[in-house]
């Protein structure tokens, strides 16, 4: 062939030279090769922006290491898709990766940690402290130099480890930033990782060295303690991080407490303590209270022991009935953490108000034991028998001293208070903590009496108890007696214990209810359960045990009964449990992250503010880029004259134009022509999408009522997008780009917009099927009941399905190639037969209609009939 005619052939657009052409056939498969990667990047930042989106539209917990950890892969995902357009169109869109860094940009300004609180000593003394300083020392002993220097009663003398020597702590060795990833590599909403990811961190604080300066400024501190007591003493080491005792959040009993401490151990019952705010039960509260760990510290009161003789709490009213505005004081003998840790339910008294505070009611428990403290260090636990057993363990005069004290905190503070206190060997009322006291809002079910209840309810298993937490819930019971008991601990059960201990407050918040052998309504998990708004029934006795692991039993706490079975005129009682994360500062956060991701502005590829420049989102450069791929992909063959890699138009009978790609081997011989024939198509998942689409034919637009007419003539109006009056190029874009075993559809169904892509191999682990679908041309109502419709019947057939508001996105992974094909066909099938129904979904006959008639095709068409007819 002479050289001219290859030269006119060029001119006149005809194939490159056969040597031009292997590397073109190169080129072709590394932009293939980066495409790949750019779906991937694109179907997990569609993920993860869903994900964020449904956890804000509520009904799970999240917590800050959720917000950082999906917000980090977000912008890896996009960052991918910007690199590998780049790839695909070398210096063709100069502003996307500047515009994309801006955007960044601001996300991680809002994930930023904020500004720590608190001064810089990082030892403070208690004479020192008020309410004012409770970024420095905690609340808990900023309020203990509040009663101390302002009301002037009496407290233990000591000292603060504060917020500043917390920090100290976290910086030294770079513990802090080697805390941060692990906790963002954890799922904290599962047990089991949960309690994994405790250990390590309180394993990293135990073994930490103390930062020098520390050190000094704890030897100084406990040096100039013991001089003011003349002689060396033990002491308590307490909890007071920051956010503790709050009126937003009381922390009861998440953090520790170490009792009678030699001095010599001082340092290393410090980082004991300071350790304990990676408790699994405080890491859980933040998670479900939606606190961010940046925005808390650790600080440590340090207080001269107090050895009481009897101690306990009071309530300055009654935490569960709000109507009831008496004293309530729950006493033990010895140390008061006996009944704050729930180890029995203690004396019980109630007392007016008003002088001179009459006890009204007086219940005395028949007492096992008490702890004291050991002469060396620590303390124990002594059997009480005889007379002293069964005495009452405050006097009456005591118990007025207690509401006195109580009442006037109250008046103080201007709330309802929780005091802890103790009479010490010399009779003097010491109180040891207070805190806000939020008694019940009136939400939960009334308390009732055992014969309350319909007739149709079964005989109770158990009766009576201590109510810690009025409602009702049921579920299977799931006892928790140790820590391997917790790591299959399953959200909904009912949590059954031997003993409340504040520890399992972990498990409580997602439990269904909570009941106990022992403990009271003042230990901490009662009051843990209260703010859940979880029941809870504690003091059961030894009955409880009774009870079998995995029967599904009714807890009426406000009745205290427990019930076999579920028994549903008490379920439909249960009260909604409060939103704690509403207005939390993690749900903040994550909505303002979400400002920054998930709208999108760039809609139309054919207005001219397609523009990387006027990206505002995450989501708007995922669109662009995902846009832009398709175009490049599509242009190469044309571009570089080769027609082996140009896209060829389908011909087929149908009103629609389809365009196809070949990636690879998706047609099964070389096509030269513009043209491509069905039967050409070796792609396994597009000939099962157009079975889907054509076996049944479509029998047209369903009728569409006046009102349903109305909504698409507004919303065509309103919605630019949706204009069909000018043929743009967005409105005619159907591509196929197709390998013989992958396949993605862009496409346009009338008003509505979807994706669907599907690899259907050999290796079942690498195969997948994605669906995404939005749009319409109906008002919001009926385009989200068109998504909730579609989406019921993808459940149905076994796709995980995820919705946001009209979005819709369904998938299916690692199943056989058959399974995945048969799925592509339901899909083809609804592309085709779900156009135009969101214009009749707020009619029930008519959705009914089509939902038998949609079952019925496909059922046909899984079953193979559709075919033979």
């Amino acid at each position: 062939m002479p050289a001219w005619w290859d030269k006119l052939k060029e001119l006149l657009g005809g194939e490159e030279p056969v040597a031009d052409q292997a590397g073109l056939s190169e080129e072709f498969k590394a932009r293939y090769l980066s495409f790949r990667k750019l779906l991937a990047a694109n179907n997990k930042a569609l993920e993860l922006m869903a994900d964020m989106e449904a956890a804000a539209a509520g009904g799970r917990v999240y917590g800050m290491s959720f917000v950082r950890s999906r917000a980090t892969a977000l912008g890896v995902s996009v960052f991918t898709m910007a690199a590998q357009l780049e790839r695909l169109a070398p210096g063709k869109y100069p502003a996307l990766l500047p515009r994309l860094k801006q955007i960044q940009g601001k996300l991680e300004d809002i994930l930023a940690p904020t500004a720590r609180p608190g001064g810089d000593e990082l030892v403070l003394p208690l004479a020192g402290l008020d309410q004012t300083r409770a970024d420095e020392a905690g609340a808990k002993m900023a309020n203990l130099g509040e009663m101390r220097n302002r009301l002037g009663l009496t407290v233990p003398p000591g000292f603060v480890i504060t917020a500043a020597a917390w920090r100290l702590l976290l910086e030294h060795s770079g513990l802090g930033a080697e805390i941060s990833r692990l906790q963002q590599a954890a799922d904290m909403e599962n047990a089991a990782e949960l309690f994994t990811l405790s250990s390590r961190l309180r394993q990293l604080i135990t073994s930490a060295p103390l930062p020098p300066e520390l050190e000094r400024a704890l030897a100084q501190a406990y040096a100039q303690l013991a001089a003011e007591a003349g002689g060396p003493v033990r002491v308590s080491l307490r909890s007071s991080a920051i956010g503790e005792d709050s009126a937003e959040a009381s922390f009861a009993g998440q953090y520790a407490t170490q009792l009678n401490v030699a001095p010599e151990f001082l340092a290393s019952t410090y980082l004991e303590v300071a350790a304990s705010f990676f408790n699994p039960q405080a890491m859980h509260y933040r998670l479900m209270r939606g606190l961010r760990d940046d925005q808390l510290a650790m600080a440590v009161g340090c207080l001269a022991m107090v050895g009481g003789v009897s101690g306990g709490v009071a309530y300055s009213v009654s935490p569960l009935d709000p109507a009831d505005r008496r004293v309530h004081l729950t006493a033990a003998w010895g140390l008061p953490r006996v009944v704050v840790d729930g180890e029995a339910a203690g004396d019980h008294f109630v007392l007016s108000r008003e002088e001179p505070l009459t006890v009204i009611s007086r219940t005395v428990e028949d007492k096992e034991s008490e702890l004291v403290c050991l002469a060396d260090e620590g303390i124990c636990r002594l059997e009480l028998t005889g007379e002293r057993a069964q005495e009452p363990c405050l006097s009456d005069e005591q118990a007025r001293a207690v509401a006195r004290a109580a009442l006037r905190l109250e008046a103080h503070y201007g709330t309802p208070q929780d005091v802890e206190w103790a009479f010490d060997q010399q009779g003097r009322l010491v109180l040891l903590q207070c805190r806000p006291l939020r008694p019940a809002d009136g939400g939960a079910a009334p308390m009732a009496s055992a014969t309350d209840g319909g007739a149709s309810r079964p005989e109770a298993l158990l009766r009576g108890g201590v109510v810690a937490s009025l409602g009702a819930g049921a579920g299977p019971l799931h006892w928790v007696n140790r820590e391997a008991d917790a790591l299959t601990f399953a959200p909904g059960v009912v949590l059954a214990l031997e003993r409340p201990s504040p520890r399992w407050a972990a498990l409580a918040g997602r439990a269904a209810a909570v009941v106990s052998a022992r403990g009271g309504a003042a230990g901490h998990l009662a009051t843990v359960c209260r703010e859940y708004g979880v029941p809870a029934l504690f003091g059961l006795g030894p009955q409880l045990a009774e009870l079998v692991d995995g029967d599904t039993v009714t807890v009426d706490a406000s009745g205290r009964a427990i019930y076999p079975g579920r028994v549903e005129d008490l379920q439909g009682k249960a009260a909604p449990r409060p939103g704690l994360l509403a207005g939390s500062p993690v749900e903040r956060l994550l909505s303002r992250s979400l400002e920054i991701i998930a709208p999108l502005t760039l809609l139309d590829p054919d207005s001219p503010d397609f523009d990387p420049a006027k990206a505002q989102t995450l989501h708007d450069v995922t669109r662009f880029c995902h846009e832009k791929s398709v175009v490049e992909m599509f242009a190469f063959g044309q571009e570089h004259r080769f027609p082996r890699r140009a896209a060829k138009q389908l011909h087929y009978q149908v009103p629609m134009q389809w365009w196809v790609l070949d990636l690879d081997d998706g047609f099964s011989h070389e096509i030269s022509g513009k043209y491509v024939k069905l039967e050409d198509i070796a792609c396994a998942p597009m000939l099962a999408v157009w079975d889907g689409m054509t076996i049944i034919p479509w029998e047209g637009p369903p009728a569409v009522s006046g009102r349903g007419l109305a909504s698409v003539l507004f919303e065509a109006t309103a919605n630019p997008n949706l204009a069909t009056g000018v043929k743009t190029r967005y409105a005619n874009r159907n591509y196929f780009m197709i390998a013989r075993h992958f396949m993605n559809l862009q496409s346009r169904f009338g008003f509505h917009f979807c994706a669907v892509e599907a690899l259907a191999g050999p290796r079942r682990r690498e195969n997948y099927l994605s669906f995404s679908f939005k749009g319409g041309a109906a008002d919001s109502a009926r385009r989200l009941a068109r998504v909730r419709f579609v989406g019921e019947i993808l459940q149905n057939r076994g796709f995980a399905v995820e919705m946001s508001e009209d979005n819709l996105r369904a998938r299916v992974e690692r199943a056989t190639a058959e399974d995945i094909l048969d799925g592509v066909k339901v899909v083809g099938y609804l592309l085709m037969h779900t156009r135009q129904l969101d214009m009749v979904m707020a009619d029930p006959r008519r959705v009914a209609y089509y939902r038998q008639k949609i079952e019925d095709d496909l059922n046909r068409l899984e079953s193979g009939e559709a075919a033979k007819a």
